[in-house]
């Protein structure tokens, strides 16, 4: 079975020298097998092409890698959805909320948020009234963060009155997650329109950080 093979061969190549270190710029919230990014894309490249040819998504499998402790293994179920995100079905946003909730951290967050909910959004729009607008004011600090960077990637194509009132929802918020979120969103988004950014800063009570991180480019 693939998905034993692809596992096995992770354990194989574990690494218990850079693992630690790993795990310590994680702030220590997961054990690591030790083995960074080039590493992890070489040994999963044929495992990923493979899954690419079936064009559905194995639920299942995604489940089983986020159950396992390691967290090179939420790494390849998140690097899997990226390469099927176009097969991902509206109502597999429930699915997708539990993985955003479940082993929350920023380094599979923002991943889901800008690349795999991004284009769910945009193959399904109807999912930011129903999903995304409700996620913008969760107490889950993971699930406001995907709302407000769901748009990260959109470029010209950023709704800016979404973006505005998202925004808007969590500029009191003080949580370093929400604010840096904020920010950084605005500052993608001035490298289309500085004009906007700009103003939007001026005109709303933005955290230090957003306003801070936002203006960079303007």
């Amino acid at each position: 079975m693939m998905i034993n093979n692809i596992i096995s061969t992770f354990y194989d190549n574990a690494d218990m020298i850079k693992a630690p270190q790993m795990s310590a710029y994680m702030k220590n919230k997961f054990p690591f097998l030790g083995i960074q990014k080039p590493k992890r894309q070489q040994l999963s490249k044929e495992f990923i092409k493979e899954a690419k040819r079936g064009k559905t998504i194995d639920w299942d499998m995604v489940n089983r890698l986020w159950d396992l402790p390691e967290r090179e293994f939420q790494y390849l179920a998140v690097d899997y959805l990226i390469a099927l995100k176009d097969y991902i079905k509206p109502e597999d946003i429930e699915i997708i909320e539990k993985l955003i909730t479940t082993k929350s951290w920023w380094d599979t967050v923002d991943a889901i948020a800008s690349i795999i909910v991004g284009q769910m959004c945009k193959n399904h729009p109807e999912l930011i009234e129903s999903h995304i607008l409700n996620w913008a004011e969760s107490s889950n600090i993971w699930l406001a963060r995907t709302a407000i960077l769901f748009q990260l990637k959109y470029k010209e194509n950023t709704d800016v009155s979404l973006l505005s009132r998202i925004i808007k929802k969590n500029s009191e918020q003080k949580e370093f997650f929400i604010t840096k979120a904020i920010g950084w969103v605005l500052r993608e988004y001035s490298k289309i329109n500085k004009e906007w950014v700009r103003e939007f800063i001026k005109n709303n009570a933005l955290q230090p950080l957003s306003i801070r991180e936002g203006s960079k480019y303007i």
